[in-house]
């Protein structure tokens, strides 16, 4: 399982033209679920989204997380994480989880963050043509693999 976490200043996600999620401090997280995922991959990646200290404390450190700050987040799916670009120039989604295995785990990614988080977070809609706006705090970008703990 692969996520993708920004800090933001604030974020949307519309789906249709209509606006699925809002937010203003906080995390907007881009996630692909794996083939040979797990609820393990699952869990380690919610403590350790929701724990990490990106956000600065009152001497401008990154020594805060997202729970201490009581931030938001939006979750969106995005099986493009799992791209392979080894050869030529059409990414490979091979690793990528079929929708009816992604879209469990997603499902089941969203509660276990919120019940890790102690609220409610915004989604987008799985498989649908999403919009997603940002305004990247820091910036602050971070790669996470659940395959790659280190």
């Amino acid at each position: 399982m692969r996520a993708v976490i920004q800090r933001v200043s604030e974020a949307s996600v519309m789906v249709d033209h209509k606006v699925c999620a809002v937010m203003q401090q906080g995390l907007l997280i881009l996630l692909g679920v794996e083939t040979e995922d797990v609820e393990e991959d699952i869990d380690w990646l919610c403590r350790k989204i929701v724990n990490m200290r990106i956000f600065n404390d009152e001497e401008d450190v990154m020594n805060e997380s997202l729970k201490s700050v009581d931030g938001d987040a939006i979750i969106v799916s995005q099986f493009t994480l799992h791209a392979s670009t080894k050869k030529g120039n059409r990414p490979s989604y091979i690793k990528a989880a079929k929708p009816e295995v992604a879209e469990p785990m997603y499902q089941k990614f969203i509660l276990k963050f919120e019940q890790e988080l102690g609220k409610e977070v915004g989604t987008g809609v799985f498989g649908g043509d999403m919009k997603v706006s940002l305004l990247n705090d820091g910036p602050v970008t971070i790669l996470l693999d659940s395959k790659d703990k280190r």
